[in-house]
């Protein structure tokens, strides 16, 4: 066997290396998504907490949040609830929602940044492969990825019956998902709620309730509805711990977690290699914090990130037809922007096309290459001047961001560079 990632399927790879845990989805033998957590820069995102008010500000419409981490968070008005979880009146402003020394239950739905603190919201969400528990919500919302068809009805009506309480995202997995499965998740995302509730009838804060999914269990829930061919971990106690979570929450997954053996997936010569040696997975990490990407055709992207968004400039190199190279960054581009973790605005300069409809084939060749990213992203079309805008939801810390000067080499040490 020439390695583990390859047939036509999806392998996810896991490892420990220094400080970083990492998850690598790879499809069809290539690096699709991948999840990344840095011990020295933990992530809050999704972690849910009591909160006490520090202040109302009114400038903002928003109020400072007292997590217990030493860097307050920020709840915007469009995040907040009213006493007892009432949701908010259209225009309601935040000081008739909250008042000073109030405890809330809020949760982290994006990272600190710079100097600003993380973004809190109300709307509490937990997240699993097939459902959302949106506990303060009362309606099962299915995916639009379902299509407008009876079936998305007739799958409503199924979680009614199936999943306790109210408030369920239904996600585009549970429509080929059994009845037994659909159970055991909405069970135990249901008995997460309950532990949170409880505590925060309780009092007491500020105070850690749940911490978010770590960077294994954020690729199995976003990928683990299709049921990858394997689960390999190149860490013994990581692959215990992973086996006990999928008995728990995804027992279909429980036999394909796999402690990676070298010996059985390298040729005798690489048994010493770790598990993303064999992929040369560290290299092509490394091409992420880089600013170009060659395409196969002899273009090129170049991808710059600065404060305010995301640049993307298409070079055609020397093939003559412009459509056929924006075509083909249009894919690597959503795959780049999912690798690179990118946030917020993206403005992309593809070649110049001169007919008109062969500038609407590369917007819908984009907005089908992203509409799979688990990030909610959105194609808005071309601007005056001739750019396509974007938007992505930022979801974690940016990868060049979260390695900064981390090392990846042979060496395996994880260390940074002086």
């Amino acid at each position: 066997m020439s390695g583990p990632a390859g047939g036509t399927g999806s392998d996810i790879l896991i490892d420990r290396d220094g400080p970083l845990t990492r998850a690598a989805v790879l499809t069809g033998g290539r690096l699709t998504d991948l999840y990344i957590d840095h011990a020295e820069r933990p992530s809050l995102l999704g972690h849910v907490f009591l909160g006490r008010v520090e202040r109302i500000a009114t400038g903002l419409d928003g109020a400072f949040v007292d997590l217990g981490t030493g860097k307050s968070g920020l709840l915007s008005a469009l995040d907040a609830r009213g006493p007892k979880g009432r949701p908010k009146a259209k225009g309601e402003r935040i000081g008739n929602l909250l008042r000073t020394g109030q405890t809330v239950l809020v949760q982290v739905k994006a990272d600190a940044t710079g100097s600003k603190g993380p973004s809190l919201t109300m709307d509490i969400t937990l997240p699993g492969r097939f459902l959302v528990h949106a506990p303060l919500g009362r309606d099962v919302a299915v995916s639009k990825r379902l299509g407008s068809g009876p079936e998305r009805t007739e799958l409503a009506r199924r979680i009614q019956d199936i999943a306790p309480g109210a408030g369920w995202i239904v996600r585009a997995g549970a429509a080929t998902a059994p009845d037994g499965l659909l159970a055991a998740e909405s069970d135990a995302l249901h008995l997460a709620w309950r532990s949170i509730r409880d505590a925060a009838e309780r009092g007491g804060g500020p105070s850690l309730l749940l911490t978010g999914p770590d960077a294994p269990r954020r690729a199995l829930i976003e990928h683990g509805a299709s049921v990858p061919s394997r689960i390999i971990v190149d860490d013994a106690a990581l692959a215990r711990d992973l086996a006990d979570w999928c008995a728990d929450r995804a027992p279909d997954l429980e036999e394909r977690v796999e402690p990676f053996n070298a010996r059985l997936l390298a040729a005798p010569s690489d048994s010493r290699q770790r598990l993303f040696d064999l992929r040369d997975l560290d290299a092509e990490i490394d091409t992420l914090l880089g600013t170009r990407v060659p395409l196969s055709g002899g273009g090129s992207l170049v991808i710059e990130r600065t404060e305010a968004m995301t640049v993307v400039d298409v070079n055609a190199g020397e093939r003559g037809n412009p459509l056929d190279v924006n075509l083909e960054a249009a894919v690597e581009i959503a795959r780049q922007l999912r690798l690179r973790n990118a946030g917020g605005i993206v403005v992309v300069d593809f070649v110049n096309m001169r007919n008109r409809g062969d500038a609407e084939r590369l917007l819908n060749a984009l907005s089908r290459a992203v509409e799979d990213d688990p990030a909610q992203t959105q194609v808005y079309g071309l601007s005056k001047l001739g750019l396509v805008e974007m938007t992505r939801a930022r979801r974690g810390t940016a990868l060049a961001e979260l390695l900064g000067t981390v090392r990846l080499n042979s060496n395996r040490t994880g260390a940074a560079e002086d």
